[in-house]
């Protein structure tokens, strides 16, 4: 299915959605506020968000153990050589390829499950506005994650091409895994079944980024920088761009700070 043919398909789609789905906790549809009007008090809050997220912070942090005595090497070589998980660098391969594009379609499948209103014209346009905030925020990944490849230059670990750092699928599969798991906030679901999904979602991605390097296409730390790459710019570009009500949305961050590690536990109102 090419991108124009989604796009025909998407007031069909409302229709057949619109069955269990009506607005926000506001009143108001998923999308029908994304980017106008700007709202320039939550870009910083959005940057904060997303820089103090866990998977950003862990990810990063954990990218920096794998310089010492030479570490990123020596679990590259063990996992392609032993291939734990998939049982082969092709599998792993191969495996890597489908898990990023189950990622990526669910994350385009939970922004067209949000609540969108019933009028099938507002729920194509609020639709047409949520998700292409979405891909701009995958978009915008990719690009980074270009950018750095062409930066560094470094060598795959099987030699093939010197575009291993960071990794292109690792910062996709977060990015898809944090969209979907964002959409999933918006939509009517049990506590235990999203938290469960978002679970799965992230296992998935992280299972995504070992399978590159079980493939002997990265390093370790290649697939945590992608990681923490892809999970702060979609999470940024979604927070500060949506305009989703905040009223009922809990976080929690971890900061470090002078005496240790600062605990912050929060509700957002607006």
């Amino acid at each position: 299915m090419t991108v124009r043919d989604l796009i025909m398909c998407i007031p069909l789609l409302g229709l057949l959605v619109n069955g269990g789905c009506s607005t926000l906790d506001n009143g108001r549809g998923w999308g029908q506020d994304a980017v106008y009007p700007v709202r320039w008090k939550r870009i910083p809050l959005a940057a904060k968000r997303a820089l103090l997220d866990p998977v950003t912070w862990v990810s990063g942090g954990s990218a920096a153990l794998f310089a010492i005595d030479d570490f990123d090497n020596k679990v590259s070589n063990w996992a392609a050589n032993n291939t734990p998980i998939f049982g082969s660098q092709s599998g792993a391969q191969d495996a890597s390829d489908v898990m990023v594009n189950v990622l990526q379609a669910e994350a385009l499948g939970t922004g067209l499950l949000t609540p969108s209103g019933h009028d099938p014209l507002d729920w194509t346009f609020s639709k047409a506005k949520g998700i292409g905030v979405e891909y701009v925020a995958l978009r915008a990944t990719s690009g980074a994650t270009d950018l750095l490849k062409d930066a560094t230059g470094r060598l795959r670990p099987d030699g093939s091409d010197r575009e291993s750092f960071p990794s292109g699928h690792s910062s996709a599969a977060f990015g898809s895994a944090r969209l979907a798991n964002r959409n999933l906030d918006s939509i009517a679901l049990s506590p235990w079944v999203r938290t469960s999904l978002k679970a799965a979602n992230l296992v998935t991605a992280g299972a995504t980024g070992w399978a590159r390097v079980e493939g002997r296409k990265h390093h370790p730390s290649d697939v945590l920088v992608g990681a923490c790459l892809g999970n702060f710019i979609t999470t940024f570009i979604h927070d500060a761009f949506l305009n989703l009500p905040e009223d009922s949305n809990f976080s929690f961050y971890l900061e470090p700070s002078p005496r240790g590690v600062f605990l912050s536990v929060s509700w957002s109102f607006e």
